[in-house]
């Protein structure tokens, strides 16, 4: 059997934030804190349009590019919120989640032995579909210090003459950073002095909790060499739905078109139709979930400062990255010891990249109360390490 197995594929890790998960599915009594799914339902008027359409007996394929007025609202999303705007027909792509719009849009990007690069910590889909597409991945390791951004100095210096793609990932999933105009500034100086694509993955864009979302894509002379990717998992609770959308100039979008083609046909048409709803009529539903988040944010860093717990403030996402280099343990060591000894998981930070051992990424898109219960015994825990009785 070894002898048919892909090598590429065989050679790609399994992702490390399942692993966590499936050992808590099977433990009594233990806490979760380590998938990034809101813990909200689906807006009742975007499920009841899901419903309207299966009554409705829409359940054909819609072109390979997704419904029209699904595209038209994308666009007119777009411009509300970052004062672009894309042509529906030809530049906007529907996707099942925003996962598939990152490997299409690498696949559709690479040429074999292109490098791309990724700044990590960061999600952990990014580097398998760069190997996928041929690529050679790029690792940018991102610095506390600098809250976890990317700075323009460590741009230049991962650039070569075979540099591709920038993939830039803000807000950041796992460590809850954010690029603010004047760093995407920087970025993007850079970006056109080297003829470099950006990937902008910006499906946290709604989940800003200190001003607003800005997309490099909004910055003069970057939309042209942008592909911009969102969906409607994590701003409209619509996880299971599995809808996203990716947003480029029509030549790209029609290569990706193509794939999409192939692989996929088109997104779930109940989906669609219940994507238009959310952008419609979802802004109040998006805001009280961001307040709340919010208020779960601001109750776990006051925490970790009471136990003195090192964690810089994140201000996007729903994910904080406290620091746990004081207990002289991995990463893993720690998540899994407290997983066996306090019932709760978290996910190591090397999960999302070499440069975050000696982290942790907790997730609070979680009810207070498990949040609180989870914290309490994560006091517990490192007061035993601490030898605090």
């Amino acid at each position: 059997m070894k002898y048919i197995l892909s090598k590429t594929v065989e050679n790609i890790k399994p992702s490390g934030i399942r692993k966590f998960f499936d050992i808590v599915s099977e433990m009594k009594d233990a806490i979760s804190l380590g998938v990034g799914e809101p813990d909200f339902e689906t807006p009742w008027h975007i499920r009841d349009e899901g419903i309207y359409a299966l009554e409705k007996g829409r359940t054909f394929y819609t072109s390979n590019a997704g419904l029209k007025p699904l595209r038209e609202e994308i666009n007119n999303y777009l411009k509300r919120t970052q004062n672009i705007s894309y042509d529906p027909m030809k530049e906007i792509l529907v996707t099942v989640g925003g996962s598939e719009a990152i490997d299409i849009g690498l696949r559709a990007l690479i040429n074999t032995g292109d490098e791309v690069i990724i700044p990590q910590p960061s999600y952990v889909s990014y580097e398998p579909c760069a190997i996928l597409a041929g690529a050679k991945p790029v690792i940018i390791n991102l610095k506390a210090e600098n809250k976890f951004r990317l700075t323009a100095k460590e741009l230049e210096d991962a650039i070569t003459d075979k540099t591709k793609v920038l993939i830039l990932p803000y807000p950041n999933n796992p460590t809850g950073a954010i690029m603010e105009k004047k760093d995407l500034e920087e970025i993007a100086k850079v970006l056109k002095k080297h003829d470099i694509f950006v990937m902008s993955d910006e499906i946290y864009s709604e989940l800003t909790y200190e001003g607003k979302h800005v997309s490099i894509a909004s910055l003069a002379g970057m939309q042209e060499r942008t592909i911009l990717i969102n969906g409607f998992s994590k701003s409209y609770a619509m996880t299971g739905w599995r809808l996203g959308y990716a947003c480029a100039p029509e030549p790209i979008i029609k290569q990706m078109t193509k794939i999409h083609q192939f692989a996929i046909m088109c997104a779930p048409t109940t989906s669609q139709y219940a994507a238009v709803e959310a952008l419609k009529n979802g802004d109040d539903d998006v805001k009280m979930m961001r307040q709340s988040y919010n208020q779960r944010r601001r109750f776990l860093l006051k925490r970790f400062e009471e136990m003195g717990l090192e964690c810089f403030e994140p201000l996007g996402a729903f994910y904080v990255f406290p620091c746990i280099k004081e207990f002289s343990m991995t990463s893993e060591e720690f998540a899994m010891r407290f997983l066996e000894e306090e019932k709760v998981a978290v996910v190591p930070g090397t999960a999302f990249g070499e440069s975050g051992e000696g982290f942790l990424r907790i997730s609070y898109a979680y009810s207070l109360e498990n949040l609180k219960t989870a914290i309490d015994r994560l006091e517990r825990f490192i007061n035993k390490l601490r030898g605090i009785s």
